[in-house]
Formats: C-alpha cells, structure tokens, sequence
C-alpha cells in the first residue's frame, strides 16, 4: 500500500469515526426525549396513549425507544471500535453506511407503526423494522469480521 492510499484510508477512517460519534450521540438525545415524552403521558394519565385499545402504540413506542437508545450506543461502540489501520475503503464505508441507515430505519418503524393502530394491528410503518434489523444484522456480522480481522493482523 503506497503512503498516498495510507493516508487515504486513515483520512476515511477519522471521518468514519466522527460521522458515527456525531450520529451517535444526536441519535442517544433524541431517543432520550422520546424516553421523557413516553414517561410523561404515562405520567399524565393521557388516555390516547394508556387505554387499553392502545396497548399497541405502547408498545411500538416503548420498542422504537429502546431500539434507537441501543442503536445509538451501537454507533458509539462502532466509533470506538474504528482504528486507524482500517479495512478496505469500500468495505469501511458499506459498513458505516449499513449501521447508519439500521440507526434510523428500525426505530423508526416501530415508532411509525404505533401512530395508526389497526384493530390491535401496528399502522405500516412497521415494515420498516425488519428492514432496519436486516441492516443491523449485516452491519454487526461485518463489524465482527472488522474487529476480529483486526485484531488478529
């Protein structure tokens, strides 16, 4: 590898890095908010989220809470995990791009899911969550070949 494509690949690797760092840590707040939200309409006793015909929403809102909270500490793990000897550019930046749109898209299938209930039934949002979860499943298998290749060269 020429010094050109060394430094090339540790340029991509800090911008990685901080690309995920940043989402990660927006990401964390706006599930934190949505965490404050859900506690104080159950707080409030607000009967469009608590009756029992909604049992739904609660649910869907409680998984898209806790999905995003972990998919936010997902991105900073995966930061934290970046070195400055990284993988092939491309398969670098799929990764990121994977574990990014799985940051967004699950949660917020099952955040959309739970606006429209139908009969017991989530709205269609919901569809995006295994979407969201095929994403994070390819992003994490080539995250744990990243890190073990690593560490092992």
């Amino acid at each position: 590898m020429s010094n050109l494509q060394v430094e090339e690949s540790v340029a991509l690797a800090r911008q990685v890095r901080r690309r995920h760092l940043v989402f990660g840590w927006w990401l964390l707040t706006g599930f934190v908010l949505l965490g404050i939200t859900l506690e104080s309409l159950h707080g409030f006793k607000v009967s469009w989220y608590l009756d029992p015909a909604f049992e739904t929403r609660r649910l869907l809102w409680r998984l898209a809470h806790a999905h995003g909270t972990l998919l936010s500490l997902v991105q900073l793990g995966f930061a934290a995990s970046i070195s400055e000897d990284p993988p092939p550019t491309a398969a670098l930046r799929t990764t990121s791009t994977l574990l990014l749109l799985a940051g967004f898209v699950l949660p917020l299938g099952f955040f959309l899911g739970g606006i429209t209930i139908y009969g017991g039934d989530p709205g269609p949002g919901i569809f995006l969550a295994p979407i969201g979860a095929i994403l994070l499943l390819v992003a994490v298998v080539r995250i744990a070949w990243y890190v073990t290749y690593q560490r092992n060269s």
